[in-house]
């Protein structure tokens, strides 16, 4: 089979192009794109939004543990988390011991713990679910745009700099998937360097140059945006301007780059990362708490760093997970896919505190947590009070009345 086929803007937006031709380590720019890249430095008071997805379906029940309800310490013999342990927060509601420094985020007021969030006729697939918490459709349908991607289809400006960048080793998601542009992926900002293009990249150019239809004039544009942009990260990699310390988790290095990233101004208003490991069917205690531990010190030397630069309070960020776990463990000391699981949002702009109920274990649904807030619920109210966006347009309209950013 031919390998001749000439990328299309398809391939841009769907694959990653930017991410695996043009922002990868050992890039390449020819001098007349040198030229033309355009560098917009971000307003100082944009507020910017950082999205960790825990990937995998985080056990919510033992992440902020319902310590106070005996029906959790029935329903988990060998998984419960003793009260004794918990850091509580209020409800009968406390963090998994490991969370410490979510803990002093939560006593200073930077942390909100969202509970029993999902949504009607929920999905137990990876894929499905996933799908709907990133494009904000329950029912089958087409879209190829995420929640995210409608975002930079609606904020960002031809020839400036991304309104979105994810900075991860997974492959680009639904999330950011945009109609109109390219979002670019980059696994370190420390590797990139700029002498050239590659071979892909110099042959979509040729292409669009020999048929100026709107795909491949759309490709170019792309190509030389995405040019630019690696450009500015090649000078934001020289930026050393980190205020606290960071731990050695992956995570943790990943928040650091996007630290580095809104300190030296590079202009995203939304940044994207992840923490995989959350399918935990087996064996449960090995694994969860460990990955608790990551994702609470790396978000809490986070924000510390940001506070230290004075920047924490133009940065929010949110964890999702796909879904929860079962309310009952299972019989080889982990937990099923489930439903309704608890997300975070951070930074001194947050609703602090514990936001919804406690899960009612006494009255599940099939076995699992009932939902209380819808996702998109705690979308809109991103979208319209951080991001300053029309949340309708880009959740749907009827998910207003959950307050997650102060007034």
């Amino acid at each position: 089979m031919s390998n001749d086929r000439q990328p299309s803007r398809r391939d841009f937006l769907t694959t990653g192009l930017t991410a695996t031709s043009l922002l990868a380590t050992g890039l390449t720019m020819p001098g007349f794109l040198a030229r033309t890249a355009r560098a917009s430095a971000l307003n100082e008071n944009e507020k910017i939004l950082v999205v960790v997805q825990l990937t995998g379906g985080n056990d919510g029940l033992n992440t902020v543990v319902p310590y106070a309800d005996d029906l959790y310490h029935k329903a988990r013999p060998t998984l419960r988390i003793d009260p004794s342990r918990v850091h509580k927060l209020e409800k009968g509601l406390g963090l998994h011991p490991a969370m410490n420094g979510l803990k002093v985020l939560y006593d200073s007021g930077m942390l909100g713990v969202i509970t029993n969030v999902w949504y009607p006729n929920p999905d137990r697939s990876h894929f499905k679910s996933m799908d709907i918490w990133h494009c904000c459709h329950t029912e089958p349908n087409t879209d190829e745009d995420g929640w995210l991607g409608r975002v930079v289809d609606r904020l960002t400006v031809e020839g400036e700099v991304p309104t979105a960048m994810m900075l991860d080793d997974a492959p680009l998601p639904l999330a950011l998937r945009s109609r109109t542009h390219a979002v670019p992926a980059v696994r370190a900002i420390d590797a990139l360097r700029l002498e050239g293009m590659t071979a892909h990249a110099q042959q979509a150019i040729a292409a669009a140059r020999r048929a100026a239809n709107e795909d491949l004039l759309f490709v170019q544009r792309t190509a030389v945006n995405s040019c630019a942009n690696a450009r500015r990260l090649e000078d934001v990699a020289s930026h050393r301007g980190i205020g606290a310390s960071y731990p050695s988790y992956g995570l943790a290095d990943r928040l650091k780059q996007i630290d580095t990233l809104i300190g030296a101004n590079f202009g995203a208003r939304v940044y994207y990362t992840s923490l995989a490991g959350f399918d935990t069917h087996s064996k449960q205690s090995l694994t969860h708490e460990p990955l608790l531990r990551e994702l609470s010190d790396s978000v809490a030397a986070f924000y510390k760093s940001l506070t230290q630069r004075g920047l924490a309070d133009r940065v929010l960020l949110m964890t999702f997970s796909e879904f929860g776990r079962r309310v009952n463990e299972n019989g080889s000391q982990g937990t099923d896919h489930g439903a309704a699981a608890p997300m975070f949002i951070a930074g001194p702009a947050c609703r602090g505190g514990v936001i919804g109920s406690a899960p009612d274990l006494a009255h599940l649904a099939e076995g699992d947590v009932p939902h209380g807030i819808d996702f998109r619920a705690v979308y809109a109210d991103v979208l319209k009070s951080w991001l300053g966006v029309n949340a309708d347009e880009i959740v749907g309209k009827g998910f207003a009345g959950t307050r997650v950013v102060r007034a």
